[in-house]
């Protein structure tokens, strides 16, 4: 069953931490991949599962979405099973653009709001940066990592798994939490929603919720339209849908 969230906007990213913490291996290149049917019938499965439910979600999307998945997976970055968050920057801050898919199951969780970064832009985000105090969103795959109690309450730290595009998440203290401007009521005040130091920042309702069931290694997928993304990526790319 989907549970679709109200927002409550962020104005503000969480504490900076620059705890020791031993991350996974980058990705550096791409590998030549020999499973593209198997994406592609595991794609079309999923897809048949939640396609009336799914909202704005593009099926191609999702392909780039569980390509990447399965790359983690194949590479033991990631257990089979994991639920898979897509965040897509390309629709506005005033619609639901985050969904989190029950792989194993192969249904939709979960659908929501979610906030970009202040430096990314207004209603769309547009720009996108791996600098820290560039208060901008990064694009790209993660693995979602521990949970602590911050300025913001409870908050999933993220670890950036592309080179030189999102590994400095956690140097950027990039983080999932709650925020009064990731809410519904300030996109009917505002037209869109309020905007991070570059978090993915959630409304208030089931935000626990989301997070107790993303944390500690599922996979995260920034996406957005963006040429140099798609050709530095390496997680992408190798297979495309039909």
């Amino acid at each position: 069953m989907i549970k679709i969230l109200a927002f409550t906007l962020l104005i503000i990213c969480p504490v900076f931490s620059f705890e020791n913490t031993q991350l996974p291996e980058l990705v550096k290149k791409v590998e030549p991949n020999s499973s593209s049917d198997k994406v592609a019938a595991s794609v079309a499965t999923i897809w048949e599962r939640i396609r009336s439910d799914q909202n704005s979600l593009k099926k191609e999307v999702l392909v780039m979405a569980y390509e990447g998945y399965q790359k983690m997976v194949n590479d033991g970055l990631l257990e089979e099973g994991k639920p898979l968050t897509i965040i897509d920057f390309d629709l506005p801050s005033s619609e639901e653009r985050l969904w989190i898919i029950d792989i194993q199951n192969q249904e939709l969780e979960y659908v929501s709001l979610v906030a970009h970064g202040r430096n990314s832009g207004g209603l769309h985000a547009e720009k996108f940066s791996n600098v820290p105090e560039s208060y901008m969103s990064s694009l790209g795959f993660y693995l979602t990592a521990e949970t602590y109690i911050g300025k913001h309450g409870k908050s999933l730290r993220l670890d950036g798994m592309e080179e030189g595009i999102n590994d400095n998440a956690r140097l950027r203290a990039i983080v999932m939490h709650a925020a009064e401007y990731a809410e519904g009521s300030f996109v009917k005040l505002h037209g869109r929603l309020g905007r991070s130091l570059g978090c993915p920042a959630l409304p208030d309702d089931n935000f626990k919720e989301i997070i107790d069931l993303i944390k500690n290694k599922s996979c995260l997928f920034i996406h957005a339209s963006e040429n140099t993304y798609r050709t530095q990526s390496a997680y992408i790319g190798r297979f495309t849908a039909g």
